[in-house]
C-alpha cells in the first residue's frame, strides 16, 4: 500500500518521504517528521515495488528508510535508479552490516540504529539534506576498522557545527561529563554521544581535548 500526501510546501521546508513496512514504525516516523517545523512528509510507502516510482514522482529532498522496509540490496536500489537522487537516511538493526560500505559509496547520507531517538533522526534528515554524512558512532568505528574513507565523509569534516553541537562543545571545554550534559540539555546520554561523534567528524578530532582545541582555534568557543 502506498499513500501520497499532496500539498504545497515552502522552498525552505525539507520534503521527506517515509518508507517503512511496519505501520506502527511508519506512523511513528511520520509523527517525528511532521512535528518539526522545517520538515514535511510528502509521501509514505510500505511497498518496495512502488517506492522508486513514488520517489521519482514526488521528488523528496530526503528519503527516510526503515530497514524493515526492505533488505540492503533493495535499499541500495533506491539511490542510483531515481532521477531526483534524494539523500537517503537509513535506520538499521546491524550497524556493522557489510552492505553499509556500499551504501555510503552509493550515496546514502545517514545510517542510524532503528531505536534512534527523535532528535537524532531529525538531525540526520536535516544534515543529509545539507549534504552531510551522518553516522552512528558504532558505524563510524566499523567503517574505520575497514579503512573506508569516502569523499563525502571528508567533506563532512569541513561543515559547520550546529548550535546544539556548539553548546555541547562548550560543555566539553568546561570539563562537563556526558551525564551532566544530558541533564542540562534535557536529552539522553545516547544523544550526547551522537552529538560528540558529529563534532569529532566535523572538526577532524580524535579526542575531546583535540575537539576543544580545534573549536577554539576556529573561534567556535572561547577558552
Amino acid at each position: 500500500m502506498s499513500l501520497l500526501l499532496p500539498g504545497v510546501y515552502p522552498m525552505e521546508t525539507v520534503a521527506v518521504m517515509v518508507l517503512a513496512a511496519n505501520p506502527i514504525i511508519r506512523s511513528g516516523l511520520e509523527s517525528i517528521i511532521t512535528a518539526h517545523p522545517e520538515l514535511e512528509v510528502v509521501g509514505v510507502s510500505a511497498a518496495p515495488a512502488t517506492a522508486v516510482e513514488l520517489i521519482e514522482q514526488l521528488g523528496p529532498d530526503v528519503v527516510l528508510v526503515d530497514e524493515g522496509f526492505a533488505d540492503g540490496e533493495t535499499l541500495l536500489s533506491l539511490v542510483p535508479e531515481t532521477t531526483s537522487k534524494p539523500s537517503i537516511v537509513a535506520l538499521v538493526d546491524d550497524l556493522e552490516a557489510g552492505w553499509l560500505t556500499e551504501a555510503l559509496r552509493a550515496g546514502v547520507r545517514g545510517i542510524l540504529p532503528r531505536d534512534a531517538e527523535a532528535e537524532e533522526i531529525i538531525a540526520a534528515v536535516i544534515a543529509a539534506q545539507a549534504g552531510l554524512v551522518v553516522l552512528h558512532p558504532e558505524a563510524v568505528e566499523f567503517l574505520s576498522r575497514h579503512s573506508v574513507v569516502t569523499r563525502s565523509l571528508k567533506l563532512a569534516e569541513k561543515q559547520p557545527l550546529t548550535p546544539r553541537e556548539i553548546e555541547v562543545l562548550e560543555m566539553l571545554a568546561a570539563g562537563v561529563g556526558n551525564k551532566i550534559i544530558a541533564k542540562r540539555l534535557s536529552i539522553s546520554e545516547h544523544t550526547v554521544k551522537f552529538h560528540i561523534s558529529s563534532i569529532f567528524t566535523k572538526l577532524g578530532a580524535s579526542s575531546r581535548t583535540e575537539a576543544v582545541t580545534l573549536g577554539a582555534r576556529q573561534g567556535l568557543i572561547a577558552l
